[in-house]
Parts: structure tokens; C-alpha cells; sequence
């Protein structure tokens, strides 16, 4: 059965869609068979983090019935699979976002995970992202902006009857919110905490994820934790001598 999984929160830049990309090689790495869905319709970037921005169809291509579901489906050279979006201006007209229903219908079954990458905010695209999921994983920046949106984000999956996983404290530093007053305002547990690192930003310039890039860094390390967590593994890995020492200027 294919579990979709709506990566989302309630600002944007908050790293949903790094999440997404590397989530998705992570879950691959473990023998999972992944598609990667950019369910931004508005402001589509998933496709540019994984060097396919300007495939030959894509998701709005789909929306607009000018191609069948396979015909969106790319395979990535590291293991997963990505539906992309358009990142052309003149593709966001008359794309309707409940086209993601049906796209989501014609991917069941032809994967283990569905990791899709939500818009920002609470508006009607990110709605009925929300809607078309099954499970979700919240993102946010340790600052109380970005908490407290989260949080109305949650409150309304759940009013959806959507089943909020937990919470992915991304850009994470010492300076920041402290993890327990974040655990304590979103009442969810805390599934990974990305810390803030340089390689991250390598590697979207790259566009690979960085799980691949630097596998043993702890922004790494804590995405793998987290895709052990989703499928029920234990995580025995440790970061090296070094990646602790780096840890504690964060």
C-alpha cells in the first residue's frame, strides 16, 4: 500500500522541499520504492533541487490533460522517482490544484512512499494538498513565526483526519527556540532536528541531495534517522568524531 506523506508548514523557505528530496533518496537507500511529487503548483522548486527543472512533461502538463500519469514520472539516477512541476509562468493558468486527487490516484500502487512537497501558507493549494494526503510531516524553523503557523497547519490536518507524524526542526541552532518549547507548542514529537550547515546549501547549488553528498554530516544523519522511523528500523548509525565536535556549535 502507498503511503503518502505531504511534507509541509505553515511559511515558506523553511526547507520543505530539501526534506522532500532527501527524504525520498533516503527512503530509496533503504529498498523502498519512492516517488517524490512537487505539489506546488504556484511556486514549484522540487525539480530544481533534483537537476530535472525542465523536463519534457510535467505535473501541470498532467492537470491540463495533456499527458497521462506515467508520462510525468522521471527516474532519478539515485534510486527514487520525481513528478515534477513547471517552473514556466504562462503553465499557471487554468490549472486547477485538484487535479492532485487524480494524479495521486494514478500513482497508488505504483510505489511504497509518495513524498510530496507542499506550497507554502494555508491557501487553497496548499488545502487541498493537505486533502490529498494521508499522512503528514510538519517543518519548521526554530523561531515562534514559523511554530505558530506550523501549528495552525497541523490543527487543520487533523480536522481533516490526516495523521500528523511529527515535527522536523530544520536550520536548527543554539540561538534559536529551545526543542522543548517547540514540542511543547505543537504537541507533536520532534522526529529530526536538521541542524543549520553550509553543506546544505552546497548541495541544492549542486542539486543533489545532500543525504547523498555528505552522508556522514549530521543533516545527514538525521534524515536517515528519520526515514528509519517511517519504516519501523532501527538507526544504529553515529556520526564521526568530527561531526560531534562541529555538533556543539550549534
Amino acid at each position: 500500500m502507498t503511503r503518502a506523506i505531504l511534507i509541509t508548514g505553515g511559511k515558506g523557505g523553511i526547507g520543505k522541499t530539501t526534506l522532500t528530496a532527501n527524504l525520498s533518496y533516503s527512503l530509496a537507500e533503504l529498498g523502498y520504492d519512492v516517488i517524490a511529487l512537487d505539489a506546488n503548483l504556484t511556486t514549484p522548486n522540487l525539480g530544481l533541487h533534483l537537476g530535472v527543472p525542465l523536463a519534457r512533461y510535467n505535473f501541470h502538463d498532467f492537470a491540463k490533460g495533456r499527458v497521462d500519469a506515467s508520462e510525468v514520472i522521471y527516474s532519478h539516477p539515485l534510486g527514487f522517482k520525481i513528478v515534477p512541476a513547471s517552473i514556466a509562468t504562462e503553465d499557471l493558468q487554468g490549472v486547477a490544484p485538484t487535479k492532485l486527487f487524480d494524479l495521486k490516484l494514478s500513482l497508488i500502487g505504483k510505489a511504497d512512499f509518495l513524498i510530496m512537497d507542499s506550497s507554502a501558507g494555508l491557501g487553497r493549494e496548499a488545502l487541498t494538498a493537505l486533502e490529498a494526503s494521508d499522512e503528514v510531516i510538519l517543518v519548521v524553523n526554530p523561531e515562534l513565526s514559523s511554530v505558530v503557523d506550523a501549528l495552525k497547519t497541523s490543527k487543520l490536518a487533523e480536522s481533516l483526519g490526516k495523521k500528523v507524524i511529527g515535527v522536523v526542526v530544520n536550520r536548527y541552532t543554539k540561538h534559536g527556540m529551545r526543542l522543548d518549547e517547540i514540542k511543547k507548542i505543537m504537541e507533536k514529537p520532534i522526529l529530526a532536528v536538521i541542524p543549520e550547515d553550509r553543506r546544505v546549501y552546497k548541495s541544492v547549488q549542486t542539486r543533489q541531495p545532500f543525504v547523498y553528498l555528505y552522508p556522514n554530516s549530521l543533516p545527514a544523519l538525521e534524515v536517515k534517522k528519520l526515514a528509519h522511523l517511517l519504516v519501523g528500523k532501527q538507526f544504529d548509525e553515529k556520526p564521526a568524531f568530527l561531526e560531534k565536535i562541529i555538533s556543539k556549535l550549534f
